[in-house]
């Protein structure tokens, strides 16, 4: 009996945000600069932008790993990178919240119905999801990324590069599972 050879695991880095909302570009940024390196085929670079939704579904075709690339404030200076682990047996929307929100499309809203759906059609979700998050400055309206978050982005890429070869970025693990660099 021939069986086909073991492809590697599929990798989805996502990058979002909203690029008219100064800083809240950054995940897409960072996607687009990680999608001109030269990848492995099992790694899939995917501007995602506002379109959670459309994220959940596409998890459904099947990844071993998910990398979210966002704007995360945590009341850091604005450029501070973050590795945070996310917990995948946690997700579940906040009672009220509707599903198909589409103005509310957080990471962990789209997680949360991604297990609704998972649930519904069988699938499996990402064995691990990461979130490489920078610290914005300004999410006001207007396009274009500030000055720190710019210079932030070619980090990140390195970030994200280092997290899919090893596994972990070398940064200080904190004890919650996550890393500012």
């Amino acid at each position: 009996m021939n069986l086909p050879p073991q492809s590697a695991p599929r990798t989805l880095v996502a990058g979002i945000g909203n690029i008219f909302l100064g800083d809240d570009g950054f995940g897409v940024e960072t996607a687009r600069r990680f999608a001109e390196r030269d990848l492995p085929g099992h790694v899939e670079v995917e501007d995602i932008g506002v379109r959670g939704v459309h994220l959940a579904y596409q998890l459904l075709d099947g990844y071993d790993t998910l990398v979210l690339v966002d704007a995360t404030a945590r009341g850091e200076a604005p450029g501070t990178l973050y590795v945070i682990e996310h917990d995948v047996g946690g997700g579940s929307a906040a009672p009220g919240t509707p599903a198909l929100d589409g103005h509310r499309m957080t990471p962990d809203t789209v997680l949360a119905l991604l297990g609704t759906l998972c649930a519904g059609t069988g699938a499996e979700p990402p064995r691990r999801v990461m979130v490489v998050g920078c610290e914005p400055a300004s999410v006001d309206e207007g396009i274009g990324l500030s000055a720190p978050v710019s210079d932030a982005v070619p980090e990140a890429v390195r970030l994200i590069e280092e997290l899919l070869r090893n596994g972990e970025p070398s940064v200080a693990q904190a004890s919650t599972a996550e890393a500012s660099t």
